[in-house]
Formats: structure tokens, sequence, C-alpha cells
């Protein structure tokens, strides 16, 4: 079984604190400190990292299980929870230097990321000046370190060529985080934007997408686990849609709570009875079981070509990155579908849907949950077209 029960049971146990927390996190706009050191406590933060640094080296399934396990209780917790921890495993392929300069003195150091190139990236000796902000670092506030995307410069004398996409890792000192983080749902996750102002980074402190693409980058060497082999595009995009897939679990375990004990108002009989409620309910599951399905068979394949030594084809690739944003679209579908038969009362901000209603829909605003373009790519390649996605 690619999921480890053991580690699965770690989240599963922080559940009912984490529901307890969940008020307070979304009005504070942060995890809770409690939530974090409970995360560093049980190695949760680093279940991604090489065991060599100290971390726990999982399977991707086990993750994406403890995503949604984290989800059903506190939607934003997981949100932060997925992007985060999933940094050690980029840090991991970058080259040898930039791990020891964020693990040799901190190995439970957490990094944060916003990687749309919305900032100013110059050639300087030695590697690269960054200046500008970039929007929806998630968990910022918590972090040591920053990844920030941006495109390099081509070398003076160079070959034209495609764009030159690249990862930047930042330490504290090189940013500010502008509180502006105001949102509807997910607000817990403190998402605020990073500032940069002139800040050198040296060439080793950043990482070719196209070397991703490649499944051939500089960490590989010192990390050649099959785990660090797998696409990072695809385990990337999944870490922003699976906290979707728990919200749809948590949304049916509200709706259910609610509807089991529930007379309607208008003609005093009871929920469970209604056709509508019923299908609602087996539609919801149905699909709930036909997401995770489809989850944890992605990476179950994509590990046993990791473990085989081989890369998977650029047609399942470009199938599983449509596959991830799809499942925000049918789980924000599902639940939209709960609260319209929840009734007048599920309006309310207090209502136990809300939380998960409310999250959903911002989780599907991330540009990586719109299923159009990946739906686009993927119908490209099957008709004997190109991929123009080289985040797979």
């Amino acid at each position: 079984m690619s999921i480890d029960q053991a580690w699965l049971a770690k989240a599963e146990a922080l559940g009912s604190d984490l529901a307890q927390r969940r008020a307070g996190c979304e009005a504070a706009g942060r995890i809770p400190q409690e939530t974090v050191d409970d995360f560093h406590d049980n190695g949760l933060w680093r279940m991604l990292q090489p065991k060599r640094f100290g971390g726990g080296e999982v399977h991707p399934n086990t993750f994406l299980a403890c995503q949604m396990a984290i989800a059903k209780h506190c939607p934003s917790t997981a949100w932060v929870f997925g992007v985060v921890t999933v940094h050690a495993w980029q840090l991991a392929i970058f080259d040898e230097a930039a791990q020891g300069d964020v693990w040799r003195d901190n190995p439970a150091a957490l990094i944060s990321s916003s990687y749309a190139p919305t900032g100013k990236v110059r050639r300087v000796e030695g590697g690269f000046e960054l200046s500008g902000r970039w929007n929806f670092s998630s968990g910022s506030e918590l972090c040591d370190w920053v990844f920030v995307g941006g495109f390099a410069p081509p070398q003076e004398g160079a070959p034209k060529g495609p764009p030159d996409m690249r990862t930047f890792l930042l330490p504290r000192s090189d940013y500010t985080i502008e509180q502006n983080w105001d949102v509807a749902g997910l607000r817990g996750t403190g998402s605020h934007d990073i500032v940069v102002d002139s800040a050198f980074v040296p060439e080793h402190r950043s990482h070719k997408m196209a070397d991703g693409f490649r499944l051939k980058s500089p960490g590989n060497a010192g990390n050649p686990a099959p785990l660090y082999t797998i696409p990072f595009g695809l385990l990337f995009t999944r870490s922003v849609s699976t906290t979707a897939i728990g919200l749809l679990e948590g949304a049916l375990d509200a709706y259910l709570s609610v509807a089991r004990a529930k007379v309607s108002a208008s003609d005093q009989t009871r929920v469970v009875e209604d056709p509508q409620s019923q299908q609602v309910c087996a539609e919801a599951k149905a699909e709930l079981d036909a997401i995770k399905l489809v989850c944890f068979r992605s990476f179950d394949e994509l590990m046993a070509c990791a473990e085989a030594g081989e890369k998977p084809s650029i047609e399942r690739r470009v199938q599983f990155r449509y596959e991830s944003a799809l499942a925000v679209q049918k789980s924000m579908q599902q639940i939209d579908k709960l609260l319209s038969q929840s009734g007048g009362l599920a309006i309310f901000s207090d209502a136990p849907m809300q939380p998960f209603f409310q999250s959903v829909h911002a989780a599907r605003a991330h540009y990586a949950n719109n299923p159009a373009k990946p739906a686009q790519n993927l119908g490209r390649v099957l008709l004997g077209l190109g991929t123009k996605d080289f985040f797979v």
C-alpha cells in the first residue's frame, strides 16, 4: 500500500485540535503557532525532505492523504501544509550548496513561495539581482526562506533560445512581507506579498524549470531516491489541488451531521427521507471516492516509473496535470450541490458547511486549479501536437 498508515495516523490524530483552532486561524489570518509546533513535533512539515537531512522521504500518496485528512478539519491549515511541505521536495533538487544553505544549520527550516514571474531579474557576477513584488505567498510569516519565480536573462553572446524560467531561493533577510491578505476564503493561509529590493541570489540558489521538465536536476546527484525523480510540476500542482478533496469530504461530513437530525420547517418531514437529499449524498460520496482513486493512481504510476528508472510519457504527464485541476472543479461542484440542498440556515457564516464552501471557491481561483488550459493541452497532445505546458 502506497499510503503509510503511521504517518496518516499522525495527521488524523490532530483533527479535533485543528477543528477547534479553525475559527482562530481564520480570524488571525495565519496558522496558529500551536499547529506549527504540532507539525514540527510530528515531522509533518518534513515528510518530503530527504532522509539524509532528517526528513521522512515518504511516498507522495502518504503526503497527499495527510493533506486530505487535515483539510476535513481546517481548510487553511491544509493549504499551507500542502504548499510549504512540498517545498522541501523542491529544495532537494536544487544544487547541493543551496540545500546546505537552508538545512545545514536548521534542518527544520520552512520555505514559502510565489512562482509567477512578476519581479525583475538581471544577471550580475556570480548570480542574479532580484527586485519586485510577488503575490500569494501562503504561510510566508511562518517561513525562513522563500522561492520566487522569474525569467533569467540570457547570458551575453548566448544563442537565442526559449525563456529561461527559474525558481530563485532567498533567505528571510532579503525580503519583506507586506501583509495584505484580506479575502473571503482560505483567510488563515496568510498568503501575503513578498517584496524584494535589489537582493543578490547566487547562481546555486536558482533552479531551471527546464531541468525539472527533463527530470535532470542538480540535486538528483545527492538525492537519487526515486521520489526526487518524479516531475515537480505534477507534485506541486497536486499540493494546491488536494486540499479541495479533503474539503469535499469535510463538507459531506458536515452535511450528514446536520441532515440526520434536521426536520423541515415547512412541512415537518425528516430531511433524511427527502429523495433529493439522499441523491446529493450519494453523488458526493461516489465522486469523492473517484477523485481520490485518480489522485492516488497517478502517483503510484509515477513512482513505479521512477523506481524502474523510467520516465513517464508526456501524454501521461499532461493527463495527470489536467486531472489535478479537475479534482478541484469536481469537488467544488459537489460542495455547491450539498450547500444548495442544505436550506436557508446554511448561508449563515457559522454554518458547518460554510468553511468548506468558501475555501473550495478560493482554491479554485488558484491558477493551477483552472482546468481549462490543462484540458486544451491534453487535447493537443492526444491530437498529435506538442505540449505547451512544461510545468508537468
